[in-house]
């Protein structure tokens, strides 16, 4: 009776294998290819309902993972107070972010989500964060190099709670302070909202000389 089996069970292994190897191939998860033909390739995989959910970004209290797999979530946000639980550390942002992300890759096609958070002075959402002052504030300094240097710190506290998307910097030229959001603009002197836009490169990291032109840069670890 056991000899009998092992040819039996060498023949199902042997069928496994083959199975395995025959694997349909996935081009939009091959690192080596290029991008363009990456997203091609999942576009057409793609369902109309994967499509609308990939550009639909939602609220933290909201992305459970029954949703995200659901409705194939693209985005989620922690918006203003937005968080998971009160004096929350990094391991617990850390947690919550990896729970949706499972969900996320859990689904037919495996897309991972991305967490953004509105962290553009200071990751004021976390609990003994750094805060800096708002862009109006910040503007009156004059001082490039120094929000390239808050834009760093900012990014290096984000990454440490697991959120790899920061939203970017108002650059509003306000010139009426009527306007309800003026303290988000760096001055009413569009120059000096340029200057100030080198909190974008301390964010995100230096683009390389040789990075390819109209494909979005974020340096390793940013």
């Amino acid at each position: 009776m056991g000899r009998s089996s092992r040819p039996v069970l060498g023949f199902i292994l042997l069928c496994c294998l083959i199975v395995a190897g025959e694997a349909e191939y996935l081009k939009y998860k091959d690192p080596k290819m290029p991008v363009g033909a990456r997203i091609k390739d999942l576009m057409k995989r793609m369902t109309i309902e994967e499509k609308i959910g990939q550009m639909v970004q939602i609220e933290r209290t909201v992305a459970s993972p029954d949703v995200m797999k659901q409705y194939f979530i693209g985005s989620v946000l922690s918006g203003g107070g937005s968080v998971p639980a009160p004096k929350a550390s990094a391991e617990a942002w850390v947690n919550m972010v990896n729970e949706i992300q499972k969900a996320s890759l859990s689904t037919r096609l495996g897309i991972p989500m991305i967490y953004g958070i509105d962290a553009v002075h200071g990751h004021s959402n976390v609990y003994n964060a750094t805060i800096f002052p708002h862009n109006v504030g910040l503007g009156v300094t004059r001082d490039p190099q120094l929000l390239k240097k808050i834009g760093e710190a900012t990014a290096l506290e984000v990454r440490a709670t697991g959120i790899p998307y920061a939203f970017a910097p108002c650059i509003a030229v306000c010139r009426d302070p009527r306007w309800g959001r003026c303290y988000e603009s760096y001055s009413e002197d569009h120059r000096i909202v340029q200057l100030m836009t080198e909190i974008i490169p301390g964010l995100q990291g230096e683009i390389p000389s040789n990075s390819k032109k109209g494909v979005p840069f974020v340096a390793p670890g940013k």
